[in-house]
């Protein structure tokens, strides 16, 4: 594959991979410490609601404290504030 056309500089998003260390990172802490966090959900996708592909690498994680209160961490984009 040439790659002589591709630019000097890819700007990937890493949203799947943040996303994934963060739940995992969030689930550990739950296992070895006295914390305030009671659960942690799966990581969901940015999906069309009715035709199911993916709109955007946003990613959402549920978390919910010891009182059942429900926090969402969201993973996204933020092109504005990238570090040049």
């Amino acid at each position: 594959m040439d790659f002589s056309n591709f630019p000097a500089k890819l700007n990937l998003a890493y949203c799947d991979y943040i996303a994934d260390r963060i739940q995992k990172l969030v689930t550990r802490e739950i296992g070895d410490n006295d914390t305030l966090i009671e659960s942690v959900g799966k990581v969901n996708y940015d999906l069309h609601p009715t035709e199911g592909w993916l709109q955007s690498t946003k990613k959402v994680i549920t978390v919910h404290d010891t009182n059942g209160k429900a926090y969402v961490v969201t993973v996204e984009e933020a092109p504005m504030l990238d570090k040049e």
